[in-house]
């Protein structure tokens, strides 16, 4: 790479590995600030259920690209991309290093890689019909009609599933053939966190989270916005719904919520080592191993 292009910094990894606290004392040590790319933390309300950075965090650091819109006003992959995009380029001309920090390989990628998903707007009539037809059958059919990006995303994730379908429905053609690259003119570095522990990590975050209100805020976003809302339909909100049904005690609901977060750390792992290339901190002195890293390179 070229060596005049401007840097840009990226930490990534699973779940609950510990990014955001590792990623604040980054910042803090190089003065910079964050770009948060979690797909679900772009929406305001859902911060107990997405383990956003708190008041407290987001105060010590600046944290961009977090609360961007409601959750009934989803933002998909591309144009959380030009979003990012225009954040980044504006700490670039401020004369700054970008810190992205997250665990969402899709839109982390879009971003540092600069793949194109086709510009189809959103299919108002074609989602509600397939909201009503139930995730399952959804997936069946985009198994059908493009089983290349059925193996990219996961089986219970709606949004995207629709997204996909909603493309196949609007131009004839699967998303897979229609997505190209166009890398931004960055250098990047890519930097990795990992854990040992990662599954006992999981458990106890979803047990915070139970205690600190999921279940209320999951009763504000059905009250505000209804419960098909399909940002409840995700991972630990579903749960909370269950609980708030009384169709599951919430002991259940945590032991659930932690298993399928599990099984989502898996895949982000398969994901970042299959598709991207970080340098993976030493998991006994992250921060240090970091620092250097970082320093190294903008030296």
């Amino acid at each position: 790479m070229n060596s005049s292009k401007p840097l840009v910094i990226v930490l990534i990894g699973p779940t609950a590995s510990g990014k955001t606290d590792l990623a604040i004392e980054i910042a803090k040590h190089f003065n910079m600030r964050i770009h948060n790319v979690d797909s679900r933390q772009i929406y305001k309300e859902m911060d107990i259920g997405t383990a956003k950075p708190n008041r407290i965090q987001q105060k010590v650091i600046k944290h961009y690209l977090i609360n961007l819109t409601n959750p009934d006003q989803t933002i998909n992959v591309k144009e959380f991309q030009e979003i990012a995009t225009k954040s980044i380029n504006n700490e670039i001309s401020k004369g700054e290093h970008p810190f992205l920090v997250g665990g969402s390989g899709l839109y982390m990628n879009s971003i540092i890689y600069g793949f194109i998903t086709p510009e189809v707007p959103p299919q108002k009539n074609f989602r509600n019909n397939l909201t009503k037809l139930g995730q399952k059958e959804c997936w069946e059919l985009l198994q059908a009609c493009d089983p290349v990006t059925a193996q990219k995303i996961n089986a219970e994730d709606k949004i995207r599933t629709i997204r996909a379908l909603e493309v196949f429905y609007a131009t004839g053609k699967p998303i897979s053939i229609q997505q190209s690259i166009n890398p931004p003119p960055w250098k990047v570095l890519e930097i990795g966190l990992d854990c040992n522990e990662l599954n006992e990590r999981i458990l106890k975050r979803t047990k915070i989270m139970f205690k600190n209100g999921i279940i209320e805020e999951t009763k504000n976003l059905i009250n505000k916005y209804g419960i098909d809302l399909p940002l409840l339909k995700t991972i630990g909100y579903q749960e909370a719904i269950n609980v708030i049904k009384n169709n599951q005690k919430i002991n259940d609901a945590i032991e659930i919520t932690s298993k399928k977060t599990i099984n989502f750390a898996k895949r982000q792992r398969t994901w970042f080592r299959n598709k991207n290339n970080p340098y993976w901190l030493d998991t006994k002195n992250p921060l240090k191993d970091a620092i250097i890293k970082i320093q190294s390179t903008i030296c």
